[in-house]
């Protein structure tokens, strides 16, 4: 009878330890499939933002400053009548305006890239972000350096390289889409820190407020340099700009930053490189470029796609 009281004694506080680690394990997993669904679902809505910076009449400037206004006084407005505007210390603004000036400075890099080339190509150079983020992320985060990721980041930025060494006639538009992904790793990286430490709508308003303002000090100087430009949108762009603010930016960047609160900036950002499946699909079916493409650009996206797949595989294990 003693030993029985004995073996109880030590089984039932296994058999605790054991169930909480269970369900913790259990929720774990749920919360990660979770953040992986937003991943998706968000970078799904960024597959239209190529189309949709074709489909506006504006340059790419004046495109991300209407973009981010209208965002930005959405996202106030939400705020303000749920009462969740929150202030945040002189250092935490500065830090978020930093990063929001990187995010649009990306974006008008990114619709440049477009303009110079086309959307596929503008959206397939996004891939390079793998790589950057692979080396980026351990400096700027706690996070160790990882050969897979590096390596992985390589075979994206191969897949580049044959489309740039093969259509010369996409050199410009390519490298500026190089220096657009550079820019992303560097905010997906920075963004990693604030997300963990405030509300993802708060970091988001302060991130694309601060944005704005440097954009909005800068943008004489851009139309001194590239006068004659339109600055105003017509009636039909006024349309894709909402659905460019409200879909594409406003709920896509939110379950983005919702996501990257659970998966690391590689694993977001390697994601990311199927952007260009939406959007070169898209591309396809409304501008026909898939008349403007070679062999040497489906031999690069295939690379790409390669380097998505393993990742998949190696999250998987």
């Amino acid at each position: 009878m003693k030993i029985y009281y004995n073996l109880t004694a030590f089984i039932l506080p296994c058999k605790r330890i054991y169930t909480l680690s269970y369900h913790g394990d259990f929720f774990s997993l749920k919360n990660m499939k979770k953040a992986l669904w937003q991943l998706h679902v968000s970078v799904f809505l960024a597959g239209f933002t190529g189309v949709l910076g074709k489909l506006i009449h504006l340059n790419e400037a004046p495109l991300v400053w209407y973009r981010i206004l209208i965002t930005i006084v959405t996202l106030f407005l939400v705020l303000f009548f749920q009462k969740k505007l929150v202030r945040v210390p002189f250092k935490k603004l500065m830090q978020l305006t930093g990063i929001g000036a990187l995010i649009a400075v990306h974006w008008v890099c990114f619709y440049a890239s477009i303009r110079l080339s086309n959307v596929s190509v503008g959206l397939v150079c996004f891939a390079s972000v793998g790589l950057f983020t692979s080396i980026l992320e351990p400096v700027v985060t706690t996070k160790k350096f990882s050969w897979p990721e590096f390596g992985l980041g390589l075979l994206s930025l191969l897949g580049i390289y044959l489309i740039f060494h093969f259509d010369f006639q996409y050199q410009l538009g390519i490298t500026i889409g190089i220096v657009s992904a550079f820019l992303a790793a560097l905010f997906s990286a920075l963004n990693k820190k604030q997300v963990a430490a405030a509300d993802t709508q708060t970091v988001m308003l302060y991130e694309l407020s601060g944005g704005w303002l440097v954009l909005s000090i800068g943008m004489p100087l851009y139309l001194h340099f590239f006068p004659g430009i339109s600055f105003r949108p017509n009636y039909p762009d006024w349309g894709w700009l909402f659905v460019l603010s409200w879909l594409c930016t406003l709920l896509g960047m939110n379950l983005m930053l919702k996501a990257l609160q659970k998966v690391s900036a590689f694993t977001q950002n390697l994601t990311l490189n199927l952007e260009p499946v939406y959007g070169i699909l898209l591309a396809f079916a409304i501008f026909g470029e898939n008349r403007e493409l070679g062999l040497a650009f489906y031999a690069g996206v295939g690379l790409i796609f390669l380097s998505v797949l393993l990742q998949m595989v190696r999250m998987s294990r």
